[in-house]
């Protein structure tokens, strides 16, 4: 019960995803190709949400379980705060340097003269992205799932009402193109991060902010600071290895470039779900071991699993079977839809492992041992997943299709590591 809004929080987070690219796959492959690489890049930003995030449910379901709610909410204020000071740095940096950067991740000229207005968007309101995932992973971490996936609802229902009208102009809205995407993103996501303060500091929910919360307690930041910052980098590691791919995709022209965009954004639709589960399994272990029941923290986490490999497998098992039609859906370019199809279809074949790797790396996190999965994570997707990528791709000549292969087998490597670890219990004894 508490994994079923998770899970339909998660799937309203990977519409944004889906939906961007259904509009602007109208607009041109080079711009669906300028969102791929400009979303490659923002996987800084989601890594600190994430990595705030991390830490935030581990502290707060640490103190629900010990019945503590003043600590709650006083650890929940310092992630917001920490949230807000690093998103303005980076929002700053990212809006200055955006052309650089698309030069750097192999961007087109033409693809930065049409587009760049669509990466400098995204990283000057990156701050409403990190607050959405940070203050909603403070929700999970509280037992209010619910909250989080009313607040993805009010994002998503705005962003689909806007990205239409400003892509492509109504009246006397004028035709923003790829722009006008990131711009309807952000207003939705900043109207939920609205709406979520509001919610914090009404009482409506278990964590209740008030004024003397956000003032900083270095015993908490640290706390905070620390679980957070091997979160990050727990984070950093994992999605960065997708800078890594992009590059090595880049080589191949933007077709290729494209079809890999749109097949691995629909990917993300089908395993973002699965984050719901996995942070159900995060909220349990953290809240069990406040209560002194690692017994029941450990039967969470296999509960979890089976659950996530099922419904992970047989989403894999129509993504090979109907990956065709499924890209369709975006695009009917034959230059294109073969990449995405070919990423569809061999991704999807490692979903089973994805499952079960997910939720120990979020039950590691769940229990304060955000050390663990880091390691896990530099070992299977940079020191395994790029190099292999590249040597499937380039050096033996198989193409994209070398680096879905190498997602894949790094999909699988995750899973193996995890399971073996887990068993061994060293979580258990994991101090927040």
């Amino acid at each position: 019960m508490l994994s079923v809004p998770m899970v339909l929080e998660m799937a309203m987070e990977s519409l944004f995803a889906v939906i961007d690219v259904f509009f602007v796959s109208r607009v041109s492959a080079e711009a669906v190709a300028t969102v791929g690489v400009t979303e490659s890049m923002l996987t800084i930003v989601y890594t600190v949400a994430m990595g705030l995030g991390i830490g935030a449910t581990a502290v707060v379901a640490r103190r629900i379980g010990e019945k503590d709610e003043e600590g709650a909410a006083r650890a929940a204020a310092q992630s917001i705060v920490l949230g807000t000071l690093v998103s303005v740095a980076v929002g700053i940096a990212g809006f200055l340097y955006a052309e650089p950067l698309l030069r750097l991740m192999g961007a087109t000229p033409s693809m930065i003269e049409s587009s760049l207005g669509y990466t400098q968007v995204m990283f000057a309101g990156n701050a409403t992205v990190t607050l959405l995932f940070l203050v909603n992973a403070i929700f999970r971490g509280a037992g209010d799932p619910a909250i989080a996936m009313r607040m993805l609802w009010i994002a998503n229902a705005i962003n689909i009402v806007l990205d239409p009208l400003l892509i492509f102009g109504l009246g006397p809205i004028a035709a923003m193109g790829v722009t006008g995407a990131a711009i309807a993103t952000n207003i939705g996501r900043g109207t939920a991060v609205i709406v979520q303060l509001w919610m914090l500091s009404s009482g409506r929910s278990r964590v209740h902010l008030k004024a003397r919360h956000l003032v900083l307690v270095p015993s908490v930041m640290w706390n905070v600071c620390r679980l957070s910052g091997s979160g990050f980098l727990q984070i950093l590691i994992d999605t960065s290895s997708y800078i890594g791919l992009v590059r090595v995709i880049s080589t191949f022209g933007s077709d290729a470039l494209a079809g890999y965009t749109i097949g691995i954004r629909t990917v993300i639709f089908a395993i973002l779900p699965a984050w719901g589960l996995s942070n159900a399994a995060a909220t349990m272990v953290g809240q069990a071991l406040g209560a002194s029941k690692p017994e029941r923290a450990e039967e969470a986490v296999w509960t979890a699993g089976k659950y996530n490999a099922i419904v992970l497998g047989l989403v894999g098992a129509l993504f090979v079977v109907f990956a065709p039609q499924i890209v369709a859906i975006y695009t009917s370019d034959p230059a294109v839809a073969p990449y995405a199809t070919s990423c569809l279809r061999i991704v999807s074949t490692g979903f089973v492992f994805f499952a079960y790797g997910l939720v120990f790396t979020q039950s590691f996190n769940g229990a304060g041992d955000t050390w663990t999965p880091t390691w896990i994570n530099l070992g299977c997707f940079w020191f395994w997943q790029i190099p292999l990528a590249w040597f499937l791709a380039i050096y033996l000549g198989m193409g994209p299709q070398g680096v879905f292969i190498a997602m894949t087998v790094a999909f699988s490597t995750l899973a193996i590591v995890s399971a073996v670890i887990f068993r061994r219990g060293w979580w258990k004894q994991s101090k927040v």
